[in-house]
């Protein structure tokens, strides 16, 4: 657990001092240093505008980890909140929400990027607005899941016996169960975060240029993928390496987060113990 989370530390701390980290203005364009290989002052080379290329990933980190972050906040609280509301409720409402979510999956996920793009215009707000319309539902379904299993539980039944009103029994024993999950999906949420962001600045729907974004640099590098490699390189290396560093986080929490997982290990530690006990000496 301990790489993945210094690998997020290092660019969350590149996207935080990234006018101090950036050996040259992102957006600076000097027509003379055009295509211009790694190396010598320019250490991943430049752009087809004579931009630094090292730079332009320095500063779409940062707007990769807002936009990531953002989302993920943004649609997780909505998605816990009406998972929630759901679980406890139940009934028709329940019922309804529940629907509601399906719809929203089922909707593809560009066409509701194209739909909000057309809507409110493209920009770094809109971006995070769109991710979080999209992705809110797997911590509704997941919140709603875990407030169904914590309805059943003693303490629940208990407070609820005793005239506990039922906003505090959700907010001191429900809550308790759902957050745990709900970071565990948020964590592996982030990571797909910064692929969509990619993806809707490649296609023009994301952050407008010259606003540096690695799915921009992208874009901009394609038509050069045979003369100029290093523009589609390195941005790609680091959005995959960010990703993975999600992902693997992501698993770790998991593992450490999910109740399902943190009775599975002791049980399977107990497991072990017991055989070697029964082995003769």
């Amino acid at each position: 657990m301990l790489i993945p989370l210094a690998v997020l530390v290092m660019y969350v701390v590149a996207a935080v001092f990234a006018p101090l980290l950036a050996p040259d203005d992102p957006n600076a364009v000097t027509l003379a240093r055009r295509l211009l290989p790694p190396g010598g002052g320019h250490l991943l080379g430049t752009d087809a505008l004579g931009r630094d290329v090292l730079s332009r990933v320095i500063f779409g980190t940062r707007i990769s980890l807002l936009v990531a972050a953002g989302a993920v906040l943004t649609g997780g609280v909505f998605g816990v909140a009406v998972g929630v509301i759901a679980g406890w409720r139940g009934g028709r409402i329940g019922a309804v929400i529940m629907r509601l979510v399906d719809v929203v999956l089922s909707v593809p996920f560009f066409l509701l990027a194209i739909l909000v793009v057309a809507v409110l215009g493209p920009s770094l707000l809109n971006v995070v607005v769109c991710l979080a319309l999209v992705r809110w539902p797997r911590y509704a379904r997941v919140a709603h899941s875990a407030t169904l299993q914590a309805r059943g539980r003693g303490f629940v039944t208990a407070a609820t016996a005793t005239g506990a009103p039922a906003w505090w029994i959700v907010l001191r024993h429900v809550l308790p169960e759902v957050l745990p999950v709900a970071i565990v999906v948020g964590t592996l949420e982030l990571g797909l975060m910064v692929i969509y962001e990619a993806s809707l600045s490649f296609l023009g729907l994301g952050v407008q240029p010259p606003t540096a974004s690695w799915g921009s640099i992208l874009s901009d590098g394609q038509q050069y993928i045979a003369s100029a490699w290093w523009l589609a390189a390195f941005p790609g290396i680091a959005l995959f390496v960010l990703v993975l560093a999600a992902n693997l986080l992501g698993d770790a929490a998991r593992d450490r987060l999910d109740p399902a997982k943190r009775t599975e290990i002791p049980k399977a530690r107990r497991g072990t113990r017991r055989q070697a006990r029964r082995q003769p000496a």
